[in-house]
């Protein structure tokens, strides 16, 4: 008898456990459970750095992006618009009000350059090429945060490189002037043309 009432009990129990998980993908809240802009932002931070300011070039600097760039670079990634290893993967947990809030949260804090070795000859060089071809859209020499252009001064340069050799591949879809700008500066300039422009992104620390 009380086997019985034990296995009962059980039952009841699992049933109960499994009305719980059987709640429909419409009931699942925006934002996580007590998960606040700080702590959303804190899941980033082992590849980004603290604040967004990534410790390697492996990984991009993130503090100070505007909201909209972040926003749409986050659902680029989520859309596979936008190539990427892990990223791609990591988006699609976020709700886009968890997305906004990162945004927000990054967007006021400051962006750290990073300190990397450079070529004076080719920075200047590379200063020349970023005022033809870059500066309308990457305004104040590459470190301008507004609307949807990201910042490229004091921005690790290897993963700049990557972003820029996705664009020229054709893996990541560049904006129509952004297409025409960079087109030009390979046509006239080739592979040393971004060298140099990496060299000036490098030797702007301060």
């Amino acid at each position: 008898m009380a086997y019985k009432m034990l296995t009962k009990a059980a039952l009841v129990a699992g049933l109960a456990v499994s009305a719980a998980f059987s709640v429909s993908a419409a009931d699942k809240p925006k934002l996580m459970m007590g998960a606040d802009a700080a702590m959303l932002a804190n899941t980033c931070a082992g590849c980004h750095g603290t604040g967004g300011n990534s410790m390697g070039p492996a990984a991009p600097s993130i503090a100070g992006l505007s909201p909209t760039y972040f926003n749409e670079t986050m659902a680029g990634f989520a859309s596979g618009e936008i190539p990427s290893t892990i990223m791609g993967r990591i988006a699609k947990g976020y709700t886009e009000d968890e997305i906004g809030a990162m945004a927000k949260f990054y967007s006021g804090k400051k962006f750290m350059k990073a300190k990397q070795d450079f070529d004076p000859a080719l920075a200047d060089k590379g200063a020349k090429l970023h005022d033809k071809y870059c500066e309308k859209c990457h305004a104040d020499g590459g470190q301008s945060a507004e609307d949807d252009a990201g910042v490229l001064a004091g921005q690790w340069t290897p993963y700049v490189n990557w972003t820029l050799a996705d664009y020229k591949a054709g893996d990541r879809e560049a904006t129509k002037k952004m297409k025409k700008k960079l087109s030009e500066l390979l046509e006239r300039e080739g592979s040393d043309g971004v060298i140099a422009l990496l060299n000036f992104y490098a030797s702007q620390q301060k």
